[in-house]
Parts: C-alpha cells; structure tokens; sequence
C-alpha cells in the first residue's frame, strides 16, 4: 500500500489537510499551516479577496510554490451556486498556475444551522461539475449509500462527515464510517476516502486514520484552539500514527483477558482449575 495520498494526478506525502479560515489572523494561520505539515491546504473561494485591518490578502501569507491549494464551495446552498464558485476557483488557481486547479471540494448545505450536506444538491453538483473535467472532492455525511451514489457519479474523492462542522464532536459514528470504507474500496482498494469535519482534538484524527481513512482534512479543531500553532502539530503526528496503527494492525476486541505469558510453571492456585 503507497504511503502518499493519491488525488486525482497529484501525489501527496501528507494525508493531512486543513483549512484556513477562523483564525485570529493571518500570521497564526501562515505558523499553523506550517506545523501541520499539511501540502494541501483548502480555501473558501469567497473569501480569497477578502482583506485584514492592514489591507493584507490571505494569499499573500500562502506559499504557492509550497502548497496545493484545494478551493471549496463553503457557502453554497444548492447545486447552481456550488457550480459557479467551483469555475470561479478553477479560473484563480489557473491564473496562478497552482496543481489545485482542477480540484474542487463540493459543498453543498442544506441549512445555515446543521450545516449538513444537501444529499440531493451534492449529488447534481458533482454530476455537472465531474461533466466539466474537475477532480471533486465530496463533502458528505455519514451515510453509506450517499456515499456509494457520489463515487459512482464521478467524484474523485468521498469525505464523509465525522460529525457536523465546527462541531468538535469528533467520530459520532464509527461503524458508518467502516462501512463507507468497505463500500467505496470493495474491489478498489486505492480510492481515497477522507474523514472531512467535526474534528475537535488530535485523537480524533487518529481515529479516524485507525478505521482506514486515507486522510483527514479540518480546519476549526486547529484555529479555534487556546495554542493553534501546537495543536496544528498534534493533529501532524496523529495523522501519522493513526496510519502506522492501521497498516499495523490492531488486535482484536475480546471479552476475557489474554495472559501475556503462559500459564505452564505457575507456583499459584489457579481458581477454578
């Protein structure tokens, strides 16, 4: 199994992406991206000409030769809006020659309180825009068959929602998580599919890694925490040791202890023997 993430034609190392949104500024955004040692990083296309007090872009603080920027449609309500703000970061990251420019992460929301994923807009938008040559990467929830639809329409990658954004509620639902996995990889080992939003703390990524996941991508979890530059660092090394615990393998679950030496030569009254 490759140790890069595969996206479409683009190879990365780090299966880790954020976000870059929330923060305090743009200066603590540029450290954080930094420690996550994240080479994607994703951006709301509306905001890209959005200024700070000092009439500072946020792209004068992104190193364009360091990352791939994955612009997304955050904002977006149904699928002819998601649609529109996918050409529109397509024809930025175009003008910058950025690797990100074919990719789009699709979302599309069904309501500004749960901020979950219109199943129906999600599917029409990724239809119109894999039609229109995109990588799209395809925000979702944790439902299997949801998830199932969205491959078979094209999207390069699935992002099942570890529970809603901003939420910090880490995995709510393993087992739906597990079975995304099954579903999208019987046959098709290699398909990425990206554990996308809710993540609170560093083991919330690790999790998310040790149920197979090929990737996590977040954002609030680092810039709404007390020390954003230092969690951006844990979520780094548990996304790198919730891997190495997959590709390891854990032990099984049982309902009886396992001695960890044998019995043969005990001194000791074994009760019931």
């Amino acid at each position: 199994m490759s140790e890069s993430l595969i996206l479409g034609s683009i190879e990365i190392a780090s299966r880790l992406i954020v976000g870059t949104g929330k923060y305090a500024n743009y200066d603590l955004m540029q450290a954080a991206l930094d420690a996550s040692g994240a080479e994607v990083i994703t951006v709301a296309v509306r905001r890209e000409r959005l200024l700070d007090d000092r009439g500072r872009s946020l792209l004068d603080f992104i190193d364009l030769d360091r990352y791939a920027i994955l612009p997304n449609t955050a904002g977006c309500f149904d699928a002819a809006d998601a649609v529109r703000v996918a050409r529109l970061g397509r024809e930025l990251l175009s003008q910058m020659n950025n690797p990100g420019r074919d990719w789009v992460k699709l979302e599309v929301l069904g309501d500004k309180q749960t901020l979950l994923p219109d199943p129906m807009g999600t599917l029409e938008a990724c239809r119109e825009l894999v039609k229109d040559g995109f990588k799209v990467l395809c925000y979702t929830s944790d439902d299997p068959i949801a998830a199932v639809r969205l491959k078979a329409a094209g999207a390069t990658s699935v992002m099942p929602a570890g529970s809603p954004i901003g939420s910090g509620r880490g995995i709510a639902n393993p087992a739906a998580i597990r079975i995304i996995l099954e579903r999208l990889k019987d046959g098709d080992p290699a398909y990425p599919v990206i554990v996308d939003a809710g993540v609170g703390t560093a083991s919330d990524v690790t999790l998310a890694m040790e149920l197979g996941s090929d990737g996590v991508l977040l954002n609030t979890g680092i810039a709404h925490a007390r020390d954003p530059v230092t969690m951006a660092s844990a979520m780094k090394h548990a996304c790198l040791a919730g891997r190495a615990a997959y590709l390891a393998g854990r032990i099984p679950k049982r309902l009886y202890a396992t001695a960890s030496s044998p019995w043969e030569g005990v001194i000791s009254y074994i009760p019931g023997e």
